[in-house]
């Protein structure tokens, strides 16, 4: 069986579990709109073991072979949200959660991703040293709370953005003239300025060993905000010369994860730049673009070990 955890109404979910129907694929949704109505039990002895009850859905633990595993934070979401942060429904909805990616910690099935792996995405700094250590470039960086030292760099590389210190998904923007007077703000929160990287932007989904490249082109600072900037934006599939494609592979593997999205720029004078590498990426904004993403990560489900053998146990 394959186990799902997360929001019904969440895309790449909801696409990837269409495409395990069409395999006909045992699959066990576990739907956080639903946590209230669910209880969990984990035993951790010689092996792992435990149940899942979602409404009148019983999921073995046991039969799992892999998982897929987008939550949001369930005390966010409905009634828990609506209870609030003291009430018995958000200790349940907390309690839940904890023991559901304990399980995922010490499964034997494939998880994408487990959280232990997920984990170097809330450090972008240290990520670029994993990033770089595969061969790509990237940007130099100023991490700070001292406004003097923004203007300094700012000042020696001529066009700088800033973003997100933390996995915590921020817009990326460049510095502007009329932020001058805002970059005392920085004293109250470390902020990550970047070099501007001229050129085209390639997202790049590792998908087990298979590898999907978009090109991406548009004027805006965050081409996945481009509306908002009145900016258009332009994509399409596009074929990585195999050296890179491997080095992605290898990033991947080298974080564990068995899915990644990968933001790279391609510079005028052909230097690849890496900005990030996102363990858990919304990938039909590309698979809408001629790519079939959803149905690859269903076919690396569906190959787990010990998949083949519970379905000929349930045929």
């Amino acid at each position: 069986m394959i186990l799902l955890w997360g929001l019904r109404e969440d895309t790449p979910l909801a696409e990837v579990h269409d495409a395990l129907e069409r395999l006909g694929i045992p699959v066990g949704f576990v739907n956080q709109r639903m946590i209230l109505q669910s209880e969990i039990r984990l035993s951790v002895e010689a092996t792992t073991q435990g149940h899942v009850r979602i409404g009148d859905q019983s999921i073995d633990l046991g039969s799992v072979t892999a998982a897929y595993l987008r939550p949001y934070d369930s005390w966010r979401i409905g009634p828990v949200a609506r209870a609030g942060q003291d009430s018995p429904e958000c200790r349940h909805a907390l309690s839940f959660d904890d023991t559901l990616w304990l399980w995922a910690e010490l499964t034997p099935a494939r998880v994408v991703n487990r959280a232990s792996a997920m984990a170097s995405n809330n450090s972008k700094p240290y990520q670029s040293v994993q990033i770089r250590s595969h061969g790509f470039e990237v940007p130099e960086t100023l991490i700070t709370t001292d406004p003097e030292a923004v203007r300094e760099f700012w000042e020696r590389h001529g066009d700088v953005v800033y973003k997100s210190v933390s996995g915590v998904r921020s817009i990326v923007s460049r510095l502007r003239s009329e932020d001058n007077g805002r970059l005392e703000d920085v004293a109250w929160c470390p902020t990550q300025f970047q070099q501007y990287i001229p050129g085209i932007d390639y997202r790049v989904h590792v998908v087990g060993d298979e590898v999907f490249c978009s090109k991406v082109e548009s004027e805006a600072d965050d081409y996945r905000y481009g509306s908002r900037q009145g900016a258009t934006v332009s994509i399409e599939r596009a074929t990585l010369a195999e050296h890179w494609a491997e080095r992605c592979r290898a990033l991947a593997a080298a974080m564990d994860f068995f899915v990644a999205g990968i933001d790279l720029r391609l510079t005028p004078d052909g230097a690849w730049y890496c900005f990030e590498v996102n363990p858990s990426p919304a990938f039909t904004y590309f698979d809408r673009h001629d790519q079939c993403i959803a149905q690859a990560v269903a076919r690396l489900l569906a190959a787990a070990p010990g998949m083949s053998e519970g379905l000929s146990q349930t045929d």
